[in-house]
């Protein structure tokens, strides 16, 4: 279930999942994908390693190693931010004002006073602190098998925006992932 509280935690391994507004598949209508990666990317320079992701047309599930020691609140936001404004700008150069509508009546009243134009993603997300191996287990085989319980494809390693063809054939997809088993090669001790 969404929460809208903070996370107090700053470093460890966390499964993470956020929605776009309304669940509209944002990401399969521009063809966004690449907005997540590029997210990942910023994540992976400031010390966050991507152990497990899948982004779906309409939501992101990613299980990711923090050791910054800065708020997993704080990288979030910024993240679904960064996203948010490349969708919105693949949207108007597409000219998708239905859409766009559609994101900018789902603002509340505080977000409108805030000079807010659209409201791309839910307003909270899910988030789970993994404490131990079989609860990361337990994650990555639910979200690589999120793309066949919607009927997208019929195994996991068959869609593309995920990690589970790293983990079932040892080949990586479009993005790197770390497994959760490197990482206890990794000095995870150090700060920047």
């Amino acid at each position: 279930m969404p929460v809208r509280k903070a996370i107090v935690e700053k470093d460890g391994v966390y499964f993470i999942t956020f929605t776009c507004t309304n669940w509209l598949p944002l990401f399969k209508m521009c063809n966004a994908y690449h907005a997540v990666y590029t997210w990942f990317d910023n994540r992976r320079e400031d010390r966050h390693y991507i152990i497990g992701y899948v982004i779906m047309p309409n939501h992101v599930h990613a299980i990711a190693f923090s050791n910054t020691g800065k708020s997993i609140n704080t990288s979030l936001s910024n993240g679904k931010r960064f996203i948010a404004y490349d969708l919105i700008t693949r949207l108007k150069r597409q000219n998708s004002n239905l859409i766009l509508n559609e994101l900018g009546a789902s603002l509340n009243h505080t977000e409108r006073k805030e000079g807010k134009l659209h409201s791309v993603f839910e307003t909270s997300f899910d988030w789970k602190e993994c404490r131990t191996e079989k609860f990361i287990q337990q994650k990555l085989e639910y979200i690589h098998w999120n793309p066949c319980k919607a009927r997208v494809v019929e195994l996991p390693e068959q869609y593309e925006h995920s990690s589970a063809k790293f983990y079932i054939t040892g080949e990586q997809g479009i993005y790197p992932a770390t497994s959760f088993m490197e990482l206890r090669d990794i000095d995870l001790t150090k700060q920047h």
